[in-house]
């Protein structure tokens, strides 16, 4: 895939909205639509207390999203093609609540701890895959639409901030460093949701995996050696 094709379609930003599938008294920021112009990008302090990496952009439920592990949420527009044509319905960029739409960008390929370069001076880490919630089921008002989007595994991803800058529609993205390992957002996802086994396994990636993510995985590898060493004792 040539170095050229690979950016940014648009910065998606959203506001609060009150809605009847959230619990946040604050409502739901997931409704992002395309600005124009520059955006500022910086890590937005910790999870439960930072919100959005973007400026100008609303996080309202920060147990669950915003935070510096959970900074920009990016999804590429041809997963949104692909979604588009299995629920015969348009799918606007942002409509998934992603802060950056890409295109040339394998993002659920992309490797945990990969980062890119965006623009001139934003640096990005990636961290996680993006967990279905009830607000992103509601949203969608599809049915069936968690246990669809699980079985996909084409869930977008998670990126921290590691140098700040600003980001616009048209900026070109650079992978800058491509990590060795397996463990890919893909991965990670059916790791965490369908395929628990894995778990173990994706503590190959290291410091940049998400801490959440890393604590489970020691829970499931704990688990897995303690009934392991009561099934020899009970041989």
């Amino acid at each position: 895939m040539p170095h050229s094709s690979r950016s940014v379609l648009t910065v998606n930003l959203g506001r609060a909205m009150a809605t009847d599938y959230t619990d946040c008294p604050d409502g739901t920021g997931i409704d992002k639509r395309p600005v124009d112009g520059p955006v500022r990008v910086s890590a937005p302090g910790p999870k439960g207390v930072g919100r959005s990496g973007l400026a100008g952009d609303m996080v309202c439920e920060t147990r669950y999203h915003g935070g510096d592990d959970q900074a920009v949420y990016v999804y590429a527009r041809e997963d949104l093609d692909i979604w588009e044509r299995e629920l015969a319905r348009e799918l606007a960029n942002g409509v998934f609540g992603e802060n950056l739409t890409t295109t040339g960008i394998d993002v659920n390929g992309a490797r945990i701890g990969e980062r890119w370069r965006i623009g001139r001076e934003l640096l990005l880490e990636v961290t996680s895959p993006r967990i279905p919630c009830r607000t992103f089921a509601g949203w969608l008002n599809e049915k069936g639409w968690a246990k669809r989007f699980t079985a996909a595994a084409v869930p977008g991803a998670y990126l921290r901030v590691l140098e700040p800058g600003e980001v616009r529609a048209g900026d070109p993205v650079e992978i800058v460093h491509r990590p060795d390992h397996e463990v890919t957002v893909s991965f990670l996802f059916r790791a965490e949701t369908t395929e628990r086994a894995l778990l173990p396994r994706v503590l190959a990636a290291g410091d940049a995996l998400h801490p959440e993510a890393r604590a489970a995985a020691l829970k499931y590898e704990a688990r897995a050696a303690a009934t392991a060493t009561e099934a020899s004792h009970g041989r």
